[in-house]
């Protein structure tokens, strides 16, 4: 458990800013539509601590864990309200053959540890308590390649937050007090064409991705086009860089040609990373997308809440909702993601070095 909390937050986290780990499984499950599977669902709730303290104890510092979150219409459908301040359906940018779109998805597990073999025992385990009030849409099995590689080949995760400032980023706090310690998460997956990326030079790939490949440093300024995937998923808040939490890892199967990145960052409101992926598939300016996409494409995508450890426990004892009105799926708002004033609406970040 993370006792390290934001601002105004008086309840832990779930294991949202861990160690690195080796390995990973990434599960995105629907909910079968009767009520005794949405009770199961509340009822496994209070049971997922305990399974990851069981499986983890049978290999002490092997750094197992597991978050937990919920689409908004699993949020509506489970609990009702009151609702997260900031829990929508996932937005979809772009057109044509460059667009993040939004696939089915109600629970999210974002299983980690340093060996695959804890990692598959505590989903085995998850998903044999939820039976069939689940359906799993996707399961991807992610490990840590060589010195922190993407699948193209770059360092991937450079410019995390760690530490207080990781928490800052990452945890609600005072801004929506009734679900201070929760985060939001987005997910995609991303599969590449790589005979076409490993048939670039070099030096062409650094330009799109924005950093040296061999030695990780940024590009200058001076060199380093604006349509560059550093460049578009950088963002700057009164002359403050906003930051999300990326958890990626690669993926693949080489027999069946298909070589992958799992997309997962987490922040503190949805809408940095909604507008990184703006930036990414639209283009800042419209137009001037990320080049990367050229490459690699988006083949799902899902935003999820992610209630504190207390909250998450607590839901087990939640009655069926009454039928509520959530945001339309098909139209859940604007597609900006700013507010009026500019700002991306990530609440206060007092407390945290230059961001008084």
């Amino acid at each position: 458990m993370n006792n390290n909390l934001a601002s105004g937050t008086s309840s832990p986290p779930q294991a949202v800013s861990v160690p690195i780990t080796r390995s990973a499984i990434f599960i995105v499950a629907t909910l079968a539509p009767d009520t005794d599977s949405h009770q199961t669902v509340r009822d496994w709730c209070a049971d997922v601590a305990a399974l990851v303290r069981a499986v983890g104890k049978r290999v002490p510092g092997g750094g197992l864990s597991c978050v937990c979150g919920f689409s908004s219409t699993a949020w509506d459908t489970l609990f009702g309200a009151p609702r997260p301040a900031g829990l929508h359906p996932f937005r979809e940018f772009g057109s044509g053959d460059r667009v993040a779109v939004a696939t089915p998805g109600d629970l999210l597990l974002h299983i980690r540890a340093d060996r695959m073999d804890l990692c598959f025992e505590l989903a085995t385990q998850l998903l044999g308590r939820l039976g069939t009030a689940v359906t799993t849409v996707d399961e991807v099995h992610g490990f840590r390649n060589f010195d922190m590689r993407s699948m193209v080949g770059f360092v991937d995760g450079t410019e995390n937050p760690e530490g207080d400032e990781a928490v800052a980023f990452t945890v609600i706090g005072d801004e929506d007090a009734e679900f201070a310690g929760g985060s939001y998460v987005i997910v995609q997956k991303y599969l590449h064409d790589m005979d076409g990326w490993n048939a670039l030079p070099v030096e062409a790939q650094e330009r799109i991705i924005g950093r040296t490949k061999l030695s990780d440093i940024e590009l200058d300024d001076s060199i380093k086009p604006t349509s560059s995937h550093s460049s578009l998923t950088t963002l700057d808040e009164n002359g403050t860089e906003v930051k999300i939490l990326r958890d990626n890892m690669p993926f693949g199967r080489p027999g069946s040609r298909e070589f992958g990145t799992y997309f997962i960052g987490y922040a503190r409101s949805p809408q940095p990373i909604e507008q990184m992926m703006e930036n990414m598939f639209v283009g800042r300016p419209p137009g001037n997308y990320d080049r990367l996409l050229d490459f690699s494409r988006a083949v799902t995508g899902g935003l999820f809440f992610v209630p504190s450890q207390a909250l998450f426990e607590a839901l087990a004892e939640r009655g069926q909702p009454a039928a509520t009105s959530a945001p339309d799926s098909a139209n859940p708002a604007s597609p900006s993601v700013q507010n009026d004033d500019g700002s991306l609406n990530i609440g206060s970040l007092k407390g945290i070095p230059g961001h008084e």
